[in-house]
């Protein structure tokens, strides 16, 4: 039994990881797909690719995620706490996506952490909590929005005396290279997550310790399925960020790019904090609207999108909360 629990547990992380892939597809490519830089088909693939790469880039986040937020639960208790809580990251990124919301996979999934341990009767580490995920929640969205703001104005300033049509046409190739910078980042941030995820289970099965290596073959899992759903596309979520907050043109759709990817890679190597991609490009994007004029970004959709990160944990919190107290009845 203990065995199955592990095998189902790891197959319901890897299903999660692929859930992420396409409801996330959309922040590394929409701005590119709606400013024509790159075709549909062509920015997923590359996003697959670079996702796949990004992935093995670094174990901090996997970390964070594995020791930092939950106390490790033991036996088929813990085990029932891991699949509640990715049942209710699911079961949130199934239902943004149907509406097209741009929420966090990486909110849900630690929403629903929460949201199973509490029911489980296994420990938060809320100072865990509030430093990897709620500051960071709070924070980054912000940085984004500033950073993209100040960066879009240093283009039209480096930029204000050249012939439009030709700095259109090379932002557009450039935007093939700040797209795979984002699809990198996106890989380095959110196979992580998964990887953490099946560290917790393989330590709970007693098949690794818990401060052992993450195995190579847990790095490639995680890396496959999310270039996976990455390739699947987002088209629901890629519509609201590349063209129902703003008209992109292709300087702002680079600005915005490589204002994401950059604050990523920051936080990953260096605060080894698992920051959400959406909030980042979502944010990156309106402080880029904003230079044009502030009415430009259409904040009455940006509105509905920030509340959507807003309910995102306890959301996906109380899914997994109820799946493991159903969980409970019928298995443990």
């Amino acid at each position: 039994m203990d065995t199955f629990a592990l095998i189902v547990t790891i197959g319901v992380a890897l299903g999660f990881t692929y859930t992420n892939g396409f409801h996330d597809s959309a922040n590394a490519i929409a701005t590119s797909v709606s400013t024509r830089a790159l075709t549909p088909r062509a920015a997923l693939a590359m996003a697959a690719v670079m996702n796949l790469a990004g992935a093995f880039l670094g174990s901090g986040v996997a970390h964070t995620v594995s020791k930092g937020l939950i106390e490790t639960p033991e036996g088929s208790k813990g085990m029932g706490i891991l699949f509640a809580a990715l049942i209710g990251a699911i079961v949130w990124n199934l239902v943004t996506w149907y509406f097209g919301l741009p929420s966090s996979s990486s909110h849900a999934l630690f929403g629903g952490m929460v949201g199973a341990a509490l029911a489980g009767g296994t420990e938060v580490i809320w100072s865990g909590v509030l430093d990897k995920v709620v500051i960071p929640m709070f924070l980054s969205p912000v940085v984004g929005l500033v950073a993209g703001y100040l960066v879009m104005c240093a283009i039209m300033w480096i930029f204000r005396r050249a012939n439009p049509h030709k700095a259109k046409r090379g932002f557009r190739i450039a935007q093939t290279v700040s797209a795979a910078g984002m699809a990198l980042g996106h890989g380095l941030q959110d196979a992580q997550k998964t990887m953490g995820i099946v560290v917790m289970a393989l330590v709970i099965g007693d098949v690794q310790g818990a401060d052992d290596p993450i195995p190579v073959w847990v790095k490639i899992a995680c890396a496959l399925m999310l270039s996976l759903g990455t390739y699947a596309g987002g088209w629901r979520i890629m519509r609201t960020l590349g063209r129902k907050i703003i008209e992109l043109d292709p300087p702002q759709g680079f600005a915005a790019e490589t204002t994401g990817a950059s604050i990523m890679f920051v936080t990953a190597f260096i605060f080894k904090a698992p920051i959400s991609t959406t909030h980042v490009i979502t944010s990156a994007i309106m402080g880029v609207g904003a230079t044009k004029r502030v009415n430009a970004v259409r904040w009455g959709v940006a509105k509905n999108i920030v509340l959507g990160w807003f309910i995102t944990m306890p959301a996906a919190g109380l899914v997994a909360a109820c799946s493991f107290w159903i969980v409970n009845l019928a298995f443990l």
